[in-house]
């Protein structure tokens, strides 16, 4: 299948929201972790959301040049190719971007997707994420405003985060603390400035102790029934049951009931990076022990190409990352939910 139209995205939240399940939205950095994202997908029979940070589209770029339009533009394009050998529906993201990285990262993508459109095409991402949880919730919802009408030129949703998630992803940090909870005040001005639905359509990643990064038992306090208060609060005032298409940020480490409990509210679409990394790691790390000598030239001695060419513990990595993939969807209860 070939990457999600706009019709098709629309379509994939709708069921997701309706079913209780949501989509695992994995980081990649190269070709190779897409490629594990979406081989696990299609293990799992589960459509899905693969997306790209600012650091994963500077890196992407090469570090000659570190241009991050460029990275996720090349992975785009490349992901438009091979996904279609996939039996599943795609849906390219642009993860966190803040204020200072607009104009170099979202506002070019948004404008190259508007160019396809105008020429019949599909856009080149389906969504992009605005991550104001730096600014005051005023500025944060203004920038909102401005790119989810622009978003709307191009078919594309937005992805908007109004509090902070906790730890450090791609330079922007948030302290673990009180902040790291929505209130229904905040959801309120949210909906009067944004609308539900009517100016257009937008993922919402509201905060409920969510921290990047996985930490020990007991650092990490998560109330994902806070989604509901949200729900609740917003439906009161406007007469719209579960108003809300969220989205879980951090949910590297989360529990399964956690997870549960935060489906059960609303979310569509769960981030996962840290895990997959490890994931993907793993692999290398044991083929690289395993084989020490074969990897290096020790000694003097010619080592073994058959270890250290690429494609050998490539593979490994690429199954790693895959598995975990296909765990996340379990998780997620996206598993066997693909669009027929």
């Amino acid at each position: 299948m070939p990457i999600a139209s706009p019709e098709i995205y629309n379509e994939m939240l709708d069921r997701a929201k309706a079913g209780k399940f949501a989509y695992p939205a994995i980081n990649v950095t190269s070709t190779q972790t897409l490629h594990a994202a979406l081989r696990g997908f299609a293990e799992a029979e589960s459509d899905g959301i693969v997306q790209i940070s600012t650091g994963g589209a500077e890196f992407l770029g090469g570090q000659y040049k570190k241009d991050m339009v460029s990275g996720a533009v090349g992975l785009a394009e490349f992901a438009h190719v091979v996904a279609a050998k996939y039996p599943v529906n795609i849906a390219l993201h642009t993860d966190h971007c803040p204020k200072d990285k607009l104009d170099g990262y979202v506002r070019p993508l948004i404008k190259i997707s508007q160019e396809r459109v105008e020429k019949g095409q599909n856009p080149l991402f389906q969504s992009h994420m605005w991550d104001g949880s730096a600014e005051t919730l005023a500025d944060n919802l203004d920038i909102a405003q401005e790119l989810l009408a622009e978003a709307g030129k191009a078919k594309i949703i937005l992805e908007v985060e109004i509090t902070p998630t906790g730890g450090e992803e791609d330079g922007v940090t948030h302290e673990i603390n009180d902040k790291l909870y929505t209130t229904v005040d905040d959801a309120l001005r949210t909906a009067e400035a944004l609308g539900l639905g009517d100016k257009g359509r937008y993922l919402l990643a509201a905060s409920f102790g969510n921290v990047h990064g996985v930490y020990k038992p007991g650092n990490v306090v998560l109330r994902p029934e806070l989604l509901r208060e949200l729900q609740d609060g917003v439906a009161a005032k406007y007469g719209k049951q579960d108003p809300f298409f969220f989205v879980f940020h951090g949910g590297s480490g989360s529990t399964e009931e956690e997870i549960r409990t935060a489906l059960e509210n609303g979310v569509v679409k769960m981030n996962l990076d840290t895990d997959t990394q490890y994931a993907f790691t793993r692999p290398v790390a044991d083929h690289m022990f395993r084989n020490y000598d074969g990897v290096l030239k020790v000694d003097g001695e010619v080592g073994n190409k058959k270890t250290y060419d690429p494609r050998s513990w490539g593979k490994l990595a690429e199954t790693g990352m895959a598995e975990r993939v296909t765990e996340a969807c379990s998780h997620l209860r996206s598993t066997g939910t693909k669009l027929k």
